[in-house]
């Protein structure tokens, strides 16, 4: 076997298939409140991502999946979450956006423009 065909079937064993349409990060890193920085776990993020995941999960859909993740860096805009593949990154204040992200974006594939934040870096 030469050396370019084992590059060619070690890159096929590893293309793993895209399994979801959209997978949701969201930031349930907590600080302490006085923190300088902030974090979406003291700006109320952990009930905004329990009804994220009931939301989810009551679809029914498999294509959907949604991940705890650590800080995302965009500390004091928090509770914050971004969905992949797509990149867009949404600022939920309230279970109705919660609501709406899911039905539109997630179900509907329409983005919910209001709650959409471009991140600088």
């Amino acid at each position: 076997m030469t050396d370019s065909l084992t590059a060619d079937a070690a890159d096929e064993a590893l293309e793993i298939p895209q399994v979801y349409t959209h997978h949701v990060f969201c930031c349930f890193t907590q600080r302490p409140p006085q923190h300088p920085r902030g974090s979406c776990g003291a700006n109320g993020a952990q009930p905004l991502w329990e009804r994220l995941g009931k939301k989810i999960e009551a679809t029914g859909r498999r294509d959907i999946a949604m991940t705890a993740s650590g800080c995302l860096s965009f500390c004091q805009a928090g509770p914050i979450m971004v969905v992949y593949p797509q990149g867009v990154w949404y600022q939920p204040r309230s279970p109705e956006d919660i609501d709406e992200i899911v039905a539109s974006h997630l179900v509907g594939g329409k983005l919910v423009e209001r709650l959409i934040i471009v991140p600088r870096v």
